[in-house]
């Protein structure tokens, strides 16, 4: 530690990023990367992108990509706001709308990213214990907070809460702000969006590095009433005005208007899913009911470590995590077919 550090500093326990290993021709499931790469077109307008403008700063308001965004989602453009991933949305609602004296409320297991933005904002929070099933239960946010947020499909667990489900929390949590973070939302969900002209206290957010292909150019979105993207937007040009690419931008534009690649590619996944979870259950894995790219699986008669570090000297990579209520559960993304299948073969020499 140095004497020059913010106070702050010293506190910080700085979030944890999945592995992105320099050893060539691993199987690579563990940062739920989507297995199929961008559109071609996708591609096709990048190429076209890079010229002698890049020299020139990008549109600080992303304006096309959230004109693009509201055509989408049916929607104002004064309702979207655009950053660099979901991650950089995310650090500046938890700034901007999070700060209050009652606690900030979100699941005990959840994406490990909360707590650390709560320690960087120095923001009182509290966990709110999923069920013995590993499912969020709204009757237990039903309780004095200063803001609500939990990713659908929740991560690491994978598990989808019903629309109607958000829609009785927001009738009853009408005094702070409910965020839902939907990084998984196209691969078996209804997205929240469609609550947003109804609930003024609603903020959803998303990113188009898991459906969409695009995890290297950092693009993701906020969707809600006009005021809460007025806080975001105000933070923002308080810490970054130019934050997107036109490289970003274009390619973002062009991932939604290939409705057809999209579909395409998320097809395969969810069916490469429901065949990865069949064959994992015949070796007497339990698997939690999955609604994301990635499944969230346990054994009760090998342990989750050992399981994950044998799969790593057969060239696999998975996730496991240290949280004592998961600690033996692994995180495995879907790959494509053939890497799927190669799981296989080397969890039957494991187990």
């Amino acid at each position: 530690m140095s004497r020059f550090w913010s106070p702050v500093v010293h506190n910080l326990e700085p979030y944890v990023p999945g592995e992105q290993p320099k050893i060539a021709d691993l199987i690579k499931l563990n940062t739920n990367e989507n297995p199929y790469g961008p559109s071609p077109k996708v591609l096709e307008t990048l190429k076209q992108s890079i010229n002698d403008n890049l020299r020139l700063y990008p549109d600080p308001d992303s304006g096309k990509l959230k004109q693009t965004l509201a055509d989408y989602y049916h929607v104002e453009t004064k309702q979207v706001f655009a950053g660099n991933g979901s991650d950089e949305v995310l650090a500046h609602i938890f700034n901007a709308l999070f700060q209050h004296e009652a606690p900030l409320l979100f699941p005990d297991i959840t994406y490990s990213f909360y707590p650390v933005y709560c320690q960087l904002y120095q923001i009182n929070y509290q966990t709110v214990s999923l069920t013995e099933q590993f499912e969020i239960d709204i009757n237990d946010y039903q309780q004095k907070n200063g803001g609500i947020i939990f990713p659908n499909p929740n991560a690491p667990t994978s598990r989808l809460l019903a629309l109607g489900e958000i829609e009785r929390l927001l009738q009853n949590n009408t005094e702070s702000v409910v965020v839902i973070d939907e990084a998984y939302i196209d691969f078996g969900g209804e997205t929240a969006i469609s609550l947003v002209d109804k609930y003024p206290n609603l903020l959803v957010t998303q990113t188009l590095s898991k459906s969409r292909s695009l995890a290297n150019l950092r693009i993701g979105f906020a969707i809600g009433h006009r005021d809460l993207i007025e806080a975001l937007v105000r933070v923002k040009d308080s810490f970054n005005s130019y934050p997107m690419s036109n490289l970003a931008v274009n390619a973002g534009i062009e991932a939604f208007n290939d409705q057809e690649y999209f579909e395409l590619t998320n097809n395969k996944i969810m069916t490469s899913r429901q065949q990865l979870v069949q064959e994992l259950e015949k070796f007497g894995f339990d698997v939690l009911p999955s609604s994301a790219n990635f499944v969230f699986v346990t054994h009760p008669q090998f342990d989750a470590e050992e399981l994950s570090a044998g799969l790593r000297q057969q060239g696999i990579i998975v996730r496991h995590f240290k949280h004592k209520r998961i600690n033996q559960f692994l995180r495995i993304t879907i790959g494509t077919a053939e890497q799927n299948q190669r799981l296989i073969q080397v969890l039957k020499t494991l187990v």
